[in-house]
């Protein structure tokens, strides 16, 4: 009998529930979307954040220590010690080696140009670079991916085919003082070794960099005696924002830290975390992270995690105020049915659990819908704001499912108190 009126009541008044399930549907729609998203917007906006540039730099130690004393970079001190180029590819084998998106050597050092007296920076590095690495896989590294921000006259050097090429790339602001153009030809002196290169492009990168002419590894380690070194590594990796555990192991170390909170430490892609184990892979060396781009990757990721939460409660809020008023309105439109049922016995609780039951029953119908709605909206706002397709997590469906049913009881709660506040003689009188 129960279910015979369940059935009887949503046929009867199947606009008002179609108008319920729609309002549930767009609420559950939403949160799906942003559920799914904030869930996997992590990566992506790592992803993005990481064509501004590299998050780790790798230094020796002996750099690092100097650099940590006095607050400089040590120039002439950091000459004296340098990485080893062929310990590079192990960058690749560590725990997170699928988090780190790109890396790039460099080598420092000072020469002249064209016969004048003044020393300028020549920095040595990988712009397309082909690596073999120990595993087995073959990677492209260097320049082009880690500065692609920088605004090119001309081409980026390809050292991929011929490591050894004669190119160079100039510095904006060397490039005005000097009156050089892609295309010229540069005699570079660094003591009693000097060789001509051809300019391939001026580039801007609206920092320090624009004081500096970048040329091929192979060509600065000639030029400086450095075979086979590298003064530093920058390392661009995905990274996940650090939480209390992560600050206390960059603080105190890793061995302060519990068995229990080393494991989870060690096998959480914190910058920390892959800092320690890149220094593991490559002999005597420092990694730190960049602060300025790792807080400002943590900061952004928070506040868009947090307005998608924000979007979510108040699409939930919205459904519930509209469930509201179409379930006080059909508990109106009832109030006689409600009041005869009152009349010949029926109790609060019984009447209470068919309305619910109702709109229990229509809010699952609308939030099937919109969930898969919601599906397609993540889709959509991965492929137009990331260029890729949002992961679907499981976890969501639960957390939906709660939702709906939370809201659909919150917004019943007003009509509810309506109808336990009927009385049968008033109600069958008119009144």
């Amino acid at each position: 009998m129960f279910f015979r009126m369940v059935k009887g009541a949503l046929f009867r008044q199947r606009g008002k529930m179609l108008m319920i399930a729609f309002t549930i549907a767009l609420g559950a729609s939403l949160a799906t979307a942003m559920l799914n998203v904030m869930l996997d917007v992590g990566d992506k906006v790592n992803q993005e954040l990481k064509a501004y540039g590299a998050n780790i730099r790798v230094v020796p130690q002996g750099r690092a220590v100097i650099s940590q004393m006095y607050d400089v970079e040590g120039e002439e001190n950091a000459q004296s010690q340098y990485l080893a180029e062929n310990e590079l590819g192990n960058i690749k084998t560590i725990f997170w080696a699928f988090n780190i998106v790109d890396f790039a050597p460099f080598l420092d050092t000072q020469c002249t140009l064209n016969s004048e007296k003044e020393n300028i920076k020549v920095t040595g590095t990988w712009f397309t670079h082909h690596l073999s690495l120990p595993t087995g896989e073959e990677l492209d590294a260097g320049m082009v991916s880690l500065r692609s921000w920088w605004e090119i006259d001309g081409t980026w050097i390809d050292d991929n085919k011929d490591p050894n090429v004669k190119e160079a790339m100039v510095g904006a602001d060397i490039a005005r003082k000097y009156g050089l153009k892609p295309g010229d030809t540069l005699k570079l002196s660094c003591g009693k070794k000097a060789e001509n290169v051809n300019i391939k492009a001026v580039f801007s990168s609206d920092g320090e960099e624009d004081s500096v002419i970048y040329v091929p590894l192979a060509l600065a380690q000639m030029l400086s005696d450095k075979k086979g070194l590298v003064s530093s590594i920058d390392v661009s990796a995905l990274t996940t924002p650090d939480n209390e555990l992560a600050k206390k192991a960059a603080q105190k170390g890793p061995s302060s830290l519990s068995k229990s909170d080393y494991e989870t430490w060690y096998c959480t892609a914190y910058s920390s975390s892959i800092c320690y184990q890149i220094q593991e892979v490559i002999t005597n060396s420092v990694a730190s992270q960049v602060r300025q781009v790792t807080e400002s990757e943590g900061s952004i990721l928070e506040k868009t995690q947090l307005l998608m939460l924000l979007i979510t409660i108040l699409s939930l809020i919205g459904s519930a105020l509209g469930i509201s008023n179409l379930v006080t309105a059909s508990v109106m439109e009832r109030s006689k049915e409600i009041g005869l049922l009152k009349a010949i016995g029926a109790n609060d609780g019984p009447i209470s659990g068919l309305i619910l039951t109702e709109i229990i029953i229509t809010s699952i119908f609308g939030g099937i819908i919109g969930y898969f709605v919601g599906l397609g909206f993540a889709q959509i706002i991965g492929h137009t704001v990331f260029n890729s397709a949002i992961d679907i997590k499981p976890m969501v469906i639960p957390i939906v499912a709660v939702l709906v049913v939370t809201v659909t009881l919150v917004g019943s709660l007003p009509a509810v108190k309506m109808l336990l506040g009927l009385r049968p003689t008033e109600v069958l009188h008119g009144r």
